[in-house]
């Protein structure tokens, strides 16, 4: 009999990573990817592991994707779970077990973040919980940035040591690139919400993400790359608040024909 779940994959030219996470969770009663148009493989890696592929764009609305993509599931519970991430078997069994409970509580897992082969259980890193597991009925997302699910539902959460393996960044080209979409998003989401950055918030906000990640949350253990990252996290809050601050502001020479 299968399980009544359904595990959803967002992709997008995801070739290299979604056969591994695909064999993470064919214990789900179905896999469903939601192929964003991939120029690669990814479709045809998908279908050949089993996994029903459905295209729809995404056009930079990660929130309404997610919406999609429950839409698309034949059972009564969802699994979200992304290209670039492995479920444990310590997941497995917790969340095999919440499905077949069937008491309807939405429910957070942690995940662990590797990057340069390093588990990052440091600085703000771990245990990154966030909602994965919950009934289909009446959940949808909303939010380009950081998509906020909405439920009806008590939220629990699974035991932090059953975790997901998260593979954030391929390289430091690719963080960067990530850093620079993801401010980009942030400060277009401060403008749609009528919110403005001071010069003032340029100074301080980033002096005080660097103090959060590194002394706060401990980021110095984990060596020389919780020092790197402190000084990204820094990097990124002074750019969110940098491209807030410009938002409104004209680049009179670029806009001259």
């Amino acid at each position: 009999m299968s399980l009544n779940l359904t595990a959803l994959i967002l992709a997008k030219n995801e070739e290299k990573n979604i056969a591994a996470c695909i064999k993470s969770v064919l214990f789900a009663g179905e896999v469903v990817v939601i192929d964003d148009f991939s120029t690669d493989r990814t479709a045809e890696i998908a279908v050949s592991l089993g996994a029903r592929v459905v295209q729809h764009a995404m056009e930079g609305n990660w929130g309404q994707q997610q919406t999609f993509a429950i839409q698309q599931a034949k059972y009564d519970w969802v699994y979200f779970i992304d290209a670039d991430e492995r479920m444990t078997a310590e997941l497995a069994a917790e969340v095999k077990a919440a499905v077949e409970k069937d008491e309807k509580y939405t429910y957070r897992n942690a995940r662990l973040n590797y990057f340069w082969g390093q588990p990052l259980r440091y600085g703000g890193w771990y245990p990154d919980y966030g909602i994965h597991l919950l009934p289909a009925k009446g959940s949808y997302v909303t939010g380009f940035v950081h998509p906020q699910i909405h439920h009806d539902y008590e939220e629990r959460r699974l035991p932090f040591d059953a975790h997901l393996i998260h593979y954030p960044y391929k390289d430091w080209e690719h963080y960067i690139s990530k850093l620079n979409r993801y401010t980009t998003l942030a400060a277009e989401k401060h403008k749609a919400e009528g919110k403005k950055a001071a010069f003032s918030d340029i100074l301080l906000h980033p002096v005080g993400g660097f103090f959060k990640e590194y002394i706060l949350k401990s980021g110095w253990r984990a060596g020389k790359i919780g020092f790197i990252l402190a000084w990204c996290h820094f990097y990124y809050t002074l750019m969110k608040y940098v491209k807030i601050y410009y938002l409104d502001k004209s680049n009179a020479h670029i806009d001259e024909e």
